[in-house]
């Protein structure tokens, strides 16, 4: 990487920074990190592009309201719109906004007259029906007293269904109590309220009334059949009419108030019978118009939202494009005696040559009489990493990524990941059909990734398949691979080639049979193991002793990365006091147990009539009794032990000591050297006594408290290199018998897997191979596809989520902490790509 600083004329800035954003191979550093947001020299186009996607955001909200799907994203746009056009679009934008804005307060007021024309109607519909009675009864009229001060309700009649008490006010009344009460009403002056309220609110509103009015009133309601659209609520409300007959000012005051409180919408109705029906024709013919309007009104809007929706991708980008640009021009200095721009990134050293040629095209195309110029800076800044990937390796990078950010120029861990990884997991998840299915998923998506790609708001869960789908297909081939070396096919065994054992010809039954060996098979596991006594066994051991060895080999490998670092750093003291004492350790410990289980793979213990050693119980009395061999494993064993049990003793205060004292000679050397040459440039006073220049006072005394100072800084960062590195050997020895065990995962990992895939078999798919008829067949294709339901959701997602878990930490713990620092800074380029993959807030 390359710090760089860019010359750029105003007059080109904004397409120099919109070619850079297209190729996004340049880290812009902040040169105007003191000054605020506000300050900067770009704020009134910033200003006027967040309006503009704070339209486009209501737009889409606009779209999505009226259903209307926005078309896709434009593949190509240009490098840099000219500022004519984009000064177009905002306007075009802001025409748009207003317009529909106007079309929405349109749309709403017209949807509130037609709500309130709507109930009115009904109401006036319930009225000519309460009050159709009227002239049926004129017994009852001449009858009734009147009386204003009469009573509202005959209180002596608590029979009837029309007194306002309890629950009886909640029902609506026959035929003929309507008419008898009110021609009542009418000879006692009373007043009525009539209106529309939502239907959870009737019983309420009846209740209210009846306890604030002391059941002084009479009301009537029912439902309407239609639901009304609400502009409050933005849907479709069910709602209920309503009549409350009471007397006096204040007591139809009162019912008004508690109506509207509970968000009833009142209406006056006229109780003439002529007056009501030229009232009804009118709301008829209104609502009829407004109907019309509304329709016109929705239809305009939608025509203006479909235009709308087959651009607004596209503006989105251009939008989005325009702000980055000048976000990326406000880190500019702006040198305004040279009317030009000047800018620092961190670039790749091999994309220099592109970046010059890049600048010099601008420039000649606008015809600029000063060029563009870059500037290679000599720093000691600490450059931003830089790993370069493809589709194909970014998913492994980010595996890596995701633990920290490697330190500059360090190994990348993300190359041998591209391996490591799946082969780990298909360690723990071998089996030859649950890879066939994963492999089938993996490639399903692999075929389809330019669709997949191009979809917006995929499920999170989907799209971390769909990222790491490449991780995906090796895991499938790698289990398929480690299913055919277990043998293990939907925990079934295959017989691929000839079997090495051979079982005899006849036996009794209850009698205890056992295979002789005949021969070696070719591949894998012989599938003469399979459903014997000791299969568990022999599969425990056999898994057990290969995961030991591969966490060896895993290990191994990745502490050669320590080396790497150290040689390409120039650090010598870190390869004889770091690598080489920990390689002699831990080679001299796990290296030997490794070994020592090939060896013992290799000898025939049957033929020479020997029981083989335990290898566990010889580690552990290698140390605690050294000399001491109880089972013997080869010849001179108890002298190779001693010397190896020497070796890693050696090796702990090697490990501890020479890094540290090595440093510290280095540190007195620098301090003795530096004196030296300052002394060198004093000059002698007339005592004869050297002085170092700009010193005062007693020389002697000056050069004593620097000594006592610099002794005392040297001692502190003495102290802090030791305790680094006492941390660092307990840690790695430790470490080197925590991790290899922690291999171990694998084995047990993989055992849960065969037999949890041997149980569901069992108790799935087995149990219908012994029926037989329709049954038989019924049964069949049920329990096959619950067997194959659970398959997939138990054994290929939920176990290999957890096999993807432990390969991610052996490779996080185990092999990372043997080489990897991490302590490095993402390399964040300048991209258009990634500001419009960034999810819009």
């Amino acid at each position: 990487m390359s710090l760089v600083q860019l010359y750029i004329g105003t007059e080109i800035g904004r397409d120099v920074v919109s070619a850079l954003g297209e190729v996004g191979i340049l880290q812009l550093r902040d040169l105007n990190a003191k000054v605020s947001a506000f300050q900067r020299s770009f704020v009134k186009e910033i200003r006027r592009l967040d309006n503009a996607e704070r339209q486009l955001r209501l737009f889409s909200k606009q779209l999505e309201k009226e259903g209307i799907l926005a078309g896709p994203a434009p593949d190509d746009v240009p490098v840099a719109a000219k500022p004519s056009d984009v000064d177009e679009l905002l306007s075009r934008l802001d025409g748009l906004e207003e317009r529909i804005l106007q079309l929405n307060d349109s749309e709403e007021t017209l949807l509130k007259r037609q709500m309130q024309l709507t109930e009115l109607r009904h109401v006036i519909f319930a009225s000519n029906n309460f009050f159709s009675q009227e002239r049926s009864n004129e017994a009852v009229l001449s009858s009734v007293q009147h009386d204003d001060d009469a009573e509202l309700l005959d209180n002596d009649n608590e029979d009837s269904p029309l007194l306002s008490t309890g629950q009886d006010a909640l029902h609506p009344p026959t035929a003929g109590h309507a008419l008898r009460r009110r021609n009542s009403f009418s000879a006692r002056n009373v007043s009525f309220v009539s209106g529309v309220i939502a239907r959870k609110n009737i019983s309420a509103l009846a209740r209210i009334l009846w306890r604030a009015l002391r059941g002084n009133l009479y009301i009537s309601f029912g439902e309407i059949d239609e639901p009304i659209y609400d502009p409050k609520t933005k849907g479709l409300v069910d709602k209920s009419y309503f009549i409350v007959f009471t007397h006096g000012i204040d007591l139809v005051s009162k019912v008004k108030k508690i109506s509207e409180a509970l968000e009833a919408d009142l209406y006056p109705i006229d109780e003439a019978p002529e007056l009501r029906r030229e009232h009804l024709t009118e709301v008829n013919k209104q609502l009829e118009d407004i109907n019309s309007v509304v329709a016109n009104t929705k239809s305009t809007l939608h025509s203006e939202l479909s235009i709308i929706s087959s651009k607004i991708s596209y503006w989105s980008v251009v939008v989005a494009k325009e702000k980055a640009i000048y976000q990326a021009l406000n880190l500019f200095l702006y040198d305004q005696n040279r009317k030009s721009l000047i800018g620092e990134g961190w670039i790749p050293t091999d994309e220099v040559a592109n970046v010059q040629s890049l600048l010099r095209n601008i420039s000649d195309r606008a015809g600029v009489e000063v060029p563009s110029i870059l500037n290679l800076l000599d720093t000691n800044k600490t450059p931003p990493t830089f790993h370069r990937t493809n589709k194909f390796t970014a998913a492994f990078q980010a595996i890596v990524d995701v633990y920290a950010i490697a330190t500059y120029q360090e190994v990348n861990p993300g190359l041998p990941t591209v391996i490591t990884f799946p082969f780990m997991f298909a360690i723990m998840f071998g089996d030859l059909g649950h890879g066939f299915i994963l492999f089938l998923a993996a490639l399903a998506l692999v075929l389809n990734e330019t669709k997949i790609g191009k979809m917006k708001n995929r499920d999170e869960i989907f799209d971390m398949a769909y990222s790491g789908r490449y991780i995906l297909l090796l895991m499938g081939i790698f289990s398929m691979y480690t299913g055919f070396m277990y043998n293990d096919l939907f925990s079934k065994s295959m017989t691929l080639f000839q079997s090495g054992w051979q079982w005899p010809e006849s036996w009794n039954e209850g009698d205890a049979i056992e295979a002789h060996s005949v021969g070696v098979y070719p591949f894998g596991l012989d599938p003469a193991w399979h459903g014997t006594e000791n299969n568990l066994l022999f599969t425990n051991s056999y898994k057990m002793k290969l995961s030991i060895l591969m966490g060896y080999l895993h290990m191994s490998y990745s502490y050669m990365f320590s080396l790497v670092n150290a040689v390409y750093f120039k650090s010598a003291i870190d390869i004889w006091g770091n690598f080489v004492p920990g390689l002699l350790f831990m080679q001299g410990i796990f290296g030997y147990l490794s070994l020592s289980i090939v060896y013992k793979w290799t000898v025939d213990w049957v033929a020479i009539g020997e029981r083989p050693p335990g290898l566990l119980n010889m580690l552990i009395g290698m140390f605690l009794s050294p000399g001491t061999v109880e089972e013997k494993l080869y010849p001179g064993q108890a002298v190779v032990q001693n010397f190896l049990v020497i070796v890693a003793l050696i090796c702990v205060p090697w490990l501890l000591l020479l890094k540290p004292l090595y440093l510290r000679h280095k540190m007195q050397q620098h301090t003795y050297e530096a004196v030296s040459e300052e002394e060198g440039h004093g000059h002698a006073n007339g005592n004869g006594h050297a002085q170092i220049e700009g010193s005062s006072g007693n020389p002697d005394a000056q050069g004593d408290d620097d000594d006592d100072e610099e002794g005392e800084g040297h001692s502190e960062a003495f102290g802090d290199i030791m305790i680094h590195q006492v941390i660092h050997t307990i840690e790695f020895c430790l470490n080197c018998v925590s991790h290899t065990a922690s291999y171990l995962r694998l084995w047990a990992l993989s055992l849960a897997h065969s037999q949890l895939s041997s149980v569901l078999w069992s108790m799935t798919i087995q149990s219908a191979f012994g029926m037989s008829g329709i049954v038989g067949v019924f049964m069949t294709v049920f329990l096959f596809f619950l067997w194959f339901t659970l398959t997939v959701a138990v054994l290929v997602v939920m176990e290999g989520t957890s096999a993807m878990l432990h390969s991610l930490r052996l490779h996080w713990v185990e092999s990372m902490s043997k080489f990897f620092e991490g302590e490095g800074k993402p390399y964040t380029p300048f991209s258009f790509k990634t500001i419009l993959e960034e999810p819009s807030v």
